[in-house]
């Protein structure tokens, strides 16, 4: 699994409590709109945190979401990277889990895997059974 150091990033959450995924939303929104993001990509930044804060909270029962600013791209442009770690139960088929409509959960329409995915600029899961997962996602910031 990826080993994170939460030196290297900006703000490290954890995430134990219901109350932690609003919690990670507003720090995350704040955190994006501090780095000049259209207002359209901070609303998607923190909804995809606020999903993966959800996926620990639910699934794992406790983590970390980590996000830290970083630049993406040959034109080095700003980004945000946030990496949402667990040791949870893991995902048994990941492509399944990240195709959408698929849960686990009957209280969940499946889409937060999938939905994070399309609303990123870039998307990487890594998960083992038993171990745990580890989501990172970026959004660079658009240049107007």
């Amino acid at each position: 699994m990826i080993e994170v150091n939460p030196q290297d990033c900006d703000i490290a959450l954890k995430i134990k409590d219901e109350s932690d995924i609003a919690v990670s939303r507003q720090m995350a929104k704040n955190f994006a709109q501090k780095m000049d993001f259209s207002l359209a990509d901070v609303t998607k930044i923190a909804t995809a945190v606020s999903e993966l804060a959800r996926n620990i909270y639910r699934y794992a029962k406790e983590g970390y979401i980590y996000i830290r600013k970083k630049e993406a791209g040959s034109e080095k442009a700003p980004a945000i990277e946030i990496l949402a770690c667990d040791r949870g139960p893991g995902i048994e088929n990941v492509e399944l889990a990240i195709s959408g409509g698929y849960t686990t959960s009957e209280r969940s329409l499946g889409l937060g895997l999938a939905g994070i995915r399309r609303l990123m600029d870039s998307f990487h899961i890594q998960s083992e059974v038993g171990k745990g997962t580890v989501v990172i996602v970026e959004k660079r910031r658009r240049a107007f």
